[in-house]
């Protein structure tokens, strides 16, 4: 039948049987996990080496933490451009090569960020070695998403689509805990004084490390993209720009499904620490532990969640996600305060809203496009709305704040989401479709 899986037939490198599903699935959730660990530790721990890196503006302390976030930002502004070259890696030589490519880039960025000097040191040249780290981290991430999502829904056996899709969330939250937690261990075991000083530099000594032990485990992986596993179709390998140029619509789909699900996400599971640290004077430390405790949470709905997609599809989580954010982001960010309980209920309430979305929007993207541009098709729209909304998002927050408009951040991300919801009604439902070969 047409609806076969031929890549169950592929053999790894040395002729051996090929893995099991299982197999597959540690191999990209494995090494996303170190990926978001390396890119999650920078925002973390950006409140104790901000001082470090940046000089302080004249009577405004938030200024070395502006900067830090906007360096936050400017590697979130390469994540198009590693969609959209890893994406055509994967998509011209194999998910493999570029998943391979993608997690030696992050290493090597990660290793960079704990060899940064201080501005006292050097001075310019301190942000300027933060910048080149977080350009290259930037690369390795937008190429990441596109090549271990393409992975994931091409490993996933019939009716499982989704329940593969929701690891993409589960990895990269695991990541975030992890760089969380690392970053909550240190923050106990040292004094401020000794953080700010060298304490961040470990996490990212760590990540350099746990890079290697990712690159290992990918090793094992079997390729997924058929062409790449038989060498077939090397004379027509697809262009840069193809998904752009013969798919736009599918392009501009992407982008909209992406918008609230990115301004959602990065808020709730990145920047809620320090909006509560900048807006409620909540103690830093607290915000770690909070931080660490709603994540695991978080990493225990997605799977819930892939597999209530199979079952019942994808849109009825999505619509349900935006529109719970578009009602409620407002009334709950209003709601936290300098106490510990209300900070881990509102960011645990809105993780159960933004599962509808974490745990099918690799699903939904992947069945968008045929495999032959797949990676690529998602990696340059996904990585571009992510960046314009995404990864601006903690400096967005921190800006209303410094500008006295903290109130209106909320606001923002409801609308955001609001546009999605949109979108939403407008998608096909693609749970029960064949995976377009």
């Amino acid at each position: 039948m047409s609806s076969a899986q031929p890549i169950t037939e592929d053999r790894t490198p040395g002729g051996d049987r090929p893995p099991s599903q299982l197999r597959q699935l540690a191999a990209a959730s494995v090494g996303n996990a170190v990926e978001w660990y390396d890119w999650y530790a920078y925002s973390f721990l950006a409140v104790y080496f901000a001082d470090q890196v940046f000089p302080k503006g004249a009577g405004n302390s938030l200024v070395p933490l502006l900067s830090t976030f906007a360096v936050f930002a400017v590697g979130f502004f390469m994540r198009p451009v590693g969609g959209l070259l890893m994406g055509a890696v994967a998509d011209r030589r194999g998910r493999r090569a570029a998943l391979t490519l993608t997690i030696l880039l992050m290493g090597g960025g990660s290793l960079l960020v704990a060899l940064t000097p201080t501005y006292a040191a050097t001075g310019v040249l301190a942000p300027l070695v933060l910048v080149l780290a977080r350009l290259v981290q930037g690369l390795s991430v937008g190429g990441e998403f596109a090549a271990s999502t393409t992975f994931l829904v091409e490993s996933a056996g019939e009716g499982r689509r989704g329940l593969f899709s929701s690891f993409q969330y589960v990895s990269t939250t695991l990541g975030q805990l992890l760089a969380s937690g690392t970053g909550a261990l240190l923050a106990g075991l040292l004094t401020e004084t000794q953080m700010g000083q060298w304490g961040w530099r470990v996490a990212f000594l760590v990540g350099a490390l746990l890079s290697l032990l990712g690159l290992w485990i990918r090793s094992g992986a079997r390729e997924t993209l058929p062409e790449a596993a038989d060498g077939d179709g090397r004379a027509d390998r697809p262009g840069l720009f193809e998904a752009l140029r013969r798919y736009p619509r599918q392009s501009l789909l992407i982008c909209g499904i992406t918008a609230g699900g990115t301004i959602a996400y990065y808020t709730w599971t990145t920047y809620l620490p320090t909006y509560a640290q900048v807006n409620a004077g909540f103690d830093k430390g607290d915000a770690l532990t909070v931080g660490t405790l709603s994540l695991a949470f978080f990493a225990l709905l997605q799977p819930l969640g892939g597999l209530l997609s199979d079952r019942v599809g994808r849109k009825p989580l999505l619509i349900t996600f935006a529109l719970g954010f578009a009602v409620l982001a407002v009334p709950l960010l209003h709601l936290v305060t300098d106490a510990f309980l209300s900070l881990l209920l509102v960011q645990c309430a809105g993780m159960v809203l933004l599962t509808g979305y974490t745990s099918v929007a690799a699903a939904v993207n992947a069945e968008i496009f045929p495999a032959r541009v797949r990676a690529a098709g998602i990696g340059f729209p996904y990585s571009l709305t992510v960046a314009l909304f995404g990864g601006t998002a903690p400096y967005v927050g921190t800006w209303f704040k410094q500008a006295g408009h903290p109130d209106l951040f909320p606001w923002y991300v409801a609308v955001l989401c609001l546009i999605s919801f949109v979108v939403y009604l407008t998608l096909p439902e693609t749970a029960r479709r064949p995976l377009e070969k």
